[in-house]
């Protein structure tokens, strides 16, 4: 294995599909790995290029990699796919990852530390429980809408919900109560996860100097920081602003073609956690200037009265995206003269 010059790696739970390549592109070896192997084989491997899919696990085995010595390179599963011949299965994929690994111009994932997918975990566990949260409550009225007491919607606190739902239940029948009470257990047990990781992620966000200089942009609160730390490359990943914006999904979809520009809706395809919290921020910055009665921002003036509120969101998170990126990129705050 001392000619290997890229190693292409089709990630699983327990075997390991592995493709060796030397720098011609000639396929040198072709294996099966159980986990204890494929680890040996990264550790008395010679220093060369493992290339796997951005999947599950492969930021631990990048990690793991660059640990031994080799350059790590992650490649989207979606630009994979098209240098997979014919039929499919794992030394193909293998194969396949090998071949879009030795494109000059092949886009990589940068491989996440621990840290970062710590808070990664953290966030994804606050959206699960918020969402578990309102599948809860709206059980809870569903049910009872069968007898007769129809509950307002009340999602963000479900103390506040319980107290109303037990006011309402009491002409209902004892079982209906019981299983009620149930629900209602396990929703404030949910509110406390909910406001524990709130409170965890707002000390966090006030640890870090990055999340809070993101902070100092309007529309951008601790949530918004420390999702754009979790999820997002480093600035330098990205040429300019509007690399990001695009790897954001926040950039029109195009259909060109004949010298004729074809643009669409966004393309939606990037980190959509980070795309979904900029667009609310947006929108909370055109409520802001429409409760004071007057926008300070002309551009943004300009574009609410030509355009729908949720447009001229889209577009502002568009503009927040790229003046991020110039933040992240230059280590500086946020700092736009409004023009007179």
């Amino acid at each position: 294995m001392e000619n290997i010059h890229i190693l292409g790696v089709d990630l699983a739970k327990r075997t390991f599909a592995i493709c060796g390549a030397d720098k011609n592109g000639y396929v040198k070896i072709r294996q099966k790995l159980t986990r204890p192997q494929f680890q040996k084989t990264l550790s008395e491997l010679p220093p060369c290029i493992i290339a796997m899919e951005a999947c599950g696990s492969a930021h631990h085995w990048g990690r793991f990699a660059q640990a031994v010595g080799h350059e790590v390179r992650l490649i989207p599963a979606q630009y994979v796919k098209a240098f997979v011949k014919r039929h499919k299965n794992d030394a193909i994929d293998a194969k396949a990852i090998v071949e879009a690994a030795s494109r000059p111009s092949m886009q990589t994932v940068a491989v996440k530390d621990e840290n970062q997918q710590a808070q990664a975990m953290m966030f994804r566990t606050r959206e699960m429980f918020v969402r578990q949260r309102t599948q809860l409550i709206n059980s809870v009225r569903a049910h009872l809408a069968e007898y007769g007491i129809v509950l307002p919607q009340q999602r963000r606190n479900g103390r506040l919900f319980a107290e109303r739902c037990r006011s309402e239940f009491e002409s209902a029948p004892e079982i209906v109560i019981s299983m009620i009470e149930i629900y209602l257990k396990q929703i404030e047990t949910v509110d406390r996860e909910v406001a524990e990781l709130d409170r965890r992620i707002k000390q966090g966000v006030l640890r870090n100097a990055d999340a809070r200089r993101l902070q100092t942009m309007p529309g951008i609160g601790s949530m918004s920081a420390m999702a754009i730390q979790a999820f997002c490359p480093p600035a330098q990943s990205f040429r300019k602003g509007r690399d990001f914006a695009a790897w954001l999904g926040l950039v029109p979809r195009q259909h060109s073609t004949g010298g004729k520009d074809r643009l669409g809706r966004i393309t939606k395809m990037g980190q959509r956690d980070v795309r979904k919290l900029l667009i609310i921020g947006a929108m909370s910055v055109i409520s802001a200037s429409e409760r004071k009665g007057h926008c300070e921002d002309p551009w943004l003036a300009r574009m609410l009265e030509k355009r729908p509120r949720m447009v001229v969101a889209v577009a502002l998170a568009n503009r927040m995206a790229r003046r991020l990126w110039a933040m992240m990129a230059k280590e500086q705050d946020y700092e736009i003269q409004v023009a007179a």
